[in-house]
């Protein structure tokens, strides 16, 4: 394990923990809430093995990173992310972001202009704005977050064990996700600061990424799964497809929320695809059109 140090505005001084694999163009995994870069075991070695550098890290506040009291906005998190690619002095870099961590893409580029990188990818993604208002009528209720924050605060384990199973779609698939994964999954949420799995529950259910999504100025793979019922397609994928400007759609048939585990091939396919690494011939390797869904 690497780590990097920062001072924060408020003179804190913050770790973050990345680890750093392989030659060739660099590949930046920024991991979902309320995990940790642990999360990316089956998109690292195939990366790697292709010949690709692999660089993910954790979140400040989880995995091995520093846990200050404070900074869990979007601004501060996406600076963790400006230091890491200054750090490595990285250059042509695609930035891929599961989850929460697809609006530390979008802010990135609000934030940076794009500064350093080539392509992204946008993986079960929060963006471009969750939150349901007046002028987002396809986005979720209050109410969904304000029982995650009760939960949390009553039974956080508790709460995220029952999560768990959302997120990967337990009871919905052929070939369910083993108790052993759940496991460890729930493993990794429960050594996260509990203060900042509020925080980030907050910043990424209140922040509207709309704008940052249209400042995207590099081809974007964005993946979504049809049944993701954590972050819901109509409120993700669909309007980010709508937003940024050069992007490939392509939306997994009956994926849950968590599928960079229970379609580890189908994502893998898409991503080296998307990368420009031949793949094998399979049906969830077609080449799609810019702004189209492809059903997989």
């Amino acid at each position: 394990m690497n780590f990097f140090e920062k001072t924060s505005p408020q003179g804190e001084t913050i770790n973050i923990a990345y680890e750093d694999y392989g030659q060739g163009q660099p590949v930046v995994l920024i991991h979902g809430w309320p995990l940790s870069q642990r999360m990316w075991e089956y998109q690292r070695f195939p990366l790697v093995e292709a010949g690709y550098r692999v660089i993910s890290y954790d979140r400040r506040g989880f995995g091995d990173s520093s846990k200050p009291w404070n900074g869990y906005d979007y601004d501060s998190l996406t600076s963790d992310l400006k230091d890491l690619l200054d750090h490595l002095d990285l250059q042509n870099v695609v930035l891929v972001g599961f989850s929460m961590g697809g609006g530390e893409v979008a802010r990135y580029f609000k934030n940076y202009g794009g500064e350093r990188i080539a392509k992204a990818v946008l993986i079960s993604a929060v963006t471009p704005f969750m939150a349901r208002t007046d002028d987002n009528p396809n986005g979720v209720k209050q109410e969904v977050f304000d029982e995650i924050m009760q939960g949390l605060k009553e039974d956080r384990l508790g709460f995220l064990e029952d999560f768990g199973k959302q997120f990967f779609g337990v009871n919905m698939l052929s070939k369910p996700i083993s108790q052993a994964s759940m496991n460890f999954y729930l493993t990794l949420e429960g050594l996260a600061s509990p203060r900042a799995t509020r925080k980030c529950a907050k910043a990424f259910a209140q922040t509207d990424f709309r704008h940052d999504v249209q400042q995207i100025n590099v081809p974007t793979l964005i993946v979504h799964g049809s049944s993701d019922k954590t972050v819901p397609i109509e409120t993700s994928g669909d309007q980010a497809a709508k937003l940024i400007p050069d992007n490939h759609y392509r939306v997994f048939e009956g994926a849950p929320h968590g599928l960079f585990f229970t379609h580890k091939t189908e994502l893998n396919n898409a991503l080296m695809e998307f990368l420009g690494h031949p793949v094998a011939s399979t049906s969830a390797s077609r080449v799609d059109e810019p702004s189209s869904a492809i059903q997989i």
